[in-house]
């Protein structure tokens, strides 16, 4: 695109552009100073000043134009900042809600239902199928709940008060390149206040990187077609080094005398290490005679105990939260059919770090 390209995005964008540099300036001001606030006058001149970045990306002025209709600051965007910063659970609190029965028995009917689906991603893409489906359920209950928030709006808000920098404002400008491409249209490009979008809850870098046309019908739809979701998801694990074959990990037992503290948290031992000091399997039979693994101790040295594996870390790829990574991987078994965890959870736990709404 010329530089006929700026001229169509229309005279009132002329005009807000000439202010943009001041308002910017206003904006960045408010972030600074840690308020979090924005007017719609501000807002209005941010947007304005985003054409120039998405000019320069290929987005055309009638994209542009599209997504930014109407469009204003979104406040309650902008009071759930400061909700998310209190937001810590315990494991045990987190996992009550996450691996529930209503949940489990909802996935288990879903998995009937897309079994063809999942084993062609299982065999295209080497996931295990049960860590597709506890995905599925923490993201959006298996689809019933996707968010409803526009991502352009939410997305613009996040940029426009520089919340973490130019994190929003990138997802942004990718948000418009999903828009161009034609994968989806604004309108329907909803999603949760952060801005991931669809059943799985991809952000739109995910989404250029990850989402694949599942169902082959030429667009890339992780908000209504199950298909493509669930084989965006498998496509994410898969590039980030799901290793085929392999368990997440173990609940394990230890014995009495074991020396936890020798085990820093992420240091691999070999399962034949761990079973040398008399670790077994929670149920008592022996560990794996291959593999390695590093212990879990989410609540401590009196709650549940894990030895888990590489393709633990790659479900932290997906969210880098302790708790949400066993949500979903216990969560994963239960609906595959394995029974629910062996050792009782404490009363109280160790918090793990929130739970956040964030797809890379």
């Amino acid at each position: 695109m010329g530089s006929t390209g700026f001229l169509a995005v229309g005279a009132q964008a002329r005009r807000l552009r000439t202010l943009a540099l001041g308002a910017a300036m206003g904006v960045m001001a408010c972030a600074s100073a840690g308020a979090q606030q924005i007017s719609d006058q501000q807002y209005v001149h941010y947007v304005a000043s985003l054409w120039p970045l998405a000019h320069a990306r290929g987005i055309s002025a009638d994209t542009f134009n599209a997504a930014f209709k109407d469009m204003t600051v979104d406040p309650d965007v902008l009071k759930l900042l400061h909700r998310q910063a209190e937001f810590h659970k315990t494991p045990a609190q987190y996992l009550s809600t996450a691996v529930s029965q209503e949940r489990i028995d909802n996935g288990r009917a879903k998995a009937r239902d897309y079994m063809s689906t999942l084993t062609r991603a299982t065999r295209q893409y080497g996931v295990d199928s049960t860590i597709i489906m506890g995905i599925w359920g923490l993201e959006s209950r298996f689809g019933a709940y996707t968010g409803n928030k526009s991502v352009i709006r939410s997305l613009s808000t996040l940029a426009a008060v520089h919340y973490r920098g130019n994190y929003f404002r990138n997802e942004l400008l990718i948000a418009l390149k999903i828009l161009q491409h034609g994968d989806v249209t604004v309108d329907r490009m909803t999603g949760s206040w952060a801005g991931a979008m669809g059943q799985t809850q991809f952000m739109p870098s995910a989404f250029m990187s990850y989402a694949v046309d599942f169902q082959h019908d030429g667009h890339r739809d992780i908000w209504t077609s199950v298909p493509d979701a669930l084989g965006s998801t498998a496509n994410f694990l898969h590039r980030h080094g799901w290793r085929a074959g392999e368990r997440w990990g173990y609940e394990v037992r230890l014995p009495r005398d074991f020396n936890a503290a020798s085990h820093r948290r992420g240091q691999m031992f070999s399962f034949a290490s761990f079973a040398k000091t008399g670790v077994t399997l929670a149920d008592g039979r022996s560990l794996p005679a291959r593999g390695e693994a590093s212990l879990l101790l989410p609540a401590g040295r009196f709650g549940p105990a894990f030895l888990v594996t590489h393709n633990f870390k790659v479900i932290k790829s997906y969210n880098n939260s302790t708790s949400y990574a066993l949500g979903v991987a216990l969560l994963g078994d239960q609906i595959g059919g394995a029974r629910p965890l062996v050792a009782q959870w404490p009363d109280t736990g160790t918090a793990t770090g929130s739970i956040t709404a964030q797809r890379r």
